[in-house]
């Protein structure tokens, strides 16, 4: 019994009210109550958090949290990770409340991200996600919090550590040109259904994280998540954005235009989060499936779209 979903994604940034603006007033989620301008929880769906914002100064990905099953699947999963010289910490109840988790395991990955493992997330259907923008939802469940494409120094070592030893299969490879004869092959990994919970790549990005996702429900959210981000003014509601350019929620921008990328099918567009990494919104991804999926090799990102808008 391995890993069944990417749980939760945690971040350090510079500036947590920027934060606020963004994934509140842009994206739509829904703070959790006690947040404050050093550490910041949101909400998706039925579970108590999917996104943690901490004072810092990486402005990059903190932590991953990854859920198993129950007890037993923790515990294999423990030994797993032992029997590969893995050093994992257990028994941090503290860490575990903190997380509203029943029971984790802490360890970092062979290029120093802490990673977590756990079971028992808290659910709170008695309080229902709202939107703070109105989103009609967004797709979790058994796929999870969504996906993030993960730059590594050494490509071999992250697919062995990720496939050999934390238990993902491959879902397929984009050859991407980056310009003056550089192309980068990123490898797109799931756990689940979702075609990707995670991307690695070797490539030369001053971050860890290149951009982190959010799927929607419907084509519309996109769109109106793109317009509220772009700064146009939506007709449905006096109260949304016309952002004035020196507020802390024009900390972002659109960066690329809708397009549907060649791998899964995603309609969506990628936009520039206050600490300079990106936020890919979508919809309409297919999913795999193990008994007939098999591995493709892309040369390009995108069927259509995905211009870049950052020269512009």
């Amino acid at each position: 019994m391995g890993i069944k979903s990417l749980g939760y994604m945690g971040f350090s940034v510079s500036d947590v009210p920027a934060w606020r603006s963004f994934l509140t007033e842009k994206v739509g989620l829904m703070e959790v109550v006690g947040s404050d301008d050093d550490n910041a929880l949101y909400r998706m769906d039925s579970r108590s958090w999917r996104l943690a914002v901490d004072k810092g100064s990486t402005d990059d990905l903190a932590f991953a949290g990854y859920e198993v099953a129950n007890p037993q699947a923790l515990k294999s999963f423990t030994e797993r990770l032992q029997e590969a010289c893995v050093q994992v910490k257990t028994g941090d109840a503290q860490l575990a409340e903190k997380r509203g988790v029943m029971e984790l395991i802490s360890f970092e990955d062979p290029f120093g991200l802490p990673l977590e493992i756990y079971y028992g997330a808290t659910e709170i259907f008695e309080q229902p996600f709202v939107s703070s923008r109105g989103i009609t939802g967004f797709l979790t469940g058994d796929q999870g919090a969504g996906h993030y494409l993960y730059v590594v120094p050494n490509i071999e070592k992250g697919l062995e550590f990720y496939t050999g030893i934390m238990g993902f299969e491959m879902s397929d490879v984009i050859d991407i040109e980056m310009g003056q004869g550089i192309t980068v092959r990123a490898y797109f990994l799931h756990c689940n259904g979702r075609h990707h919970s995670l991307a690695i790549a070797e490539a030369p990005l001053p971050k860890k994280i290149h951009h982190f996702l959010l799927q929607v429900l419907t084509l519309d959210d996109v769109g109106h998540a793109y317009d509220r981000i772009d700064g146009v003014k939506d007709s449905s509601s006096d109260s949304n954005l016309q952002v004035p350019e020196n507020s802390d929620a024009a900390a972002s921008k659109v960066t690329t235009t809708l397009g549907r990328h060649v791998n899964d099918h995603m309609i969506s567009f990628y936009s520039e989060t206050p600490s300079g990494f990106e936020l890919e919104i979508g919809w309409g991804a297919r999913e795999v499936d193990d008994q007939t999926w098999v591995m493709a090799r892309h040369k390009r990102t995108a069927m259509w779209g995905h211009k870049s808008l950052r020269n512009k």
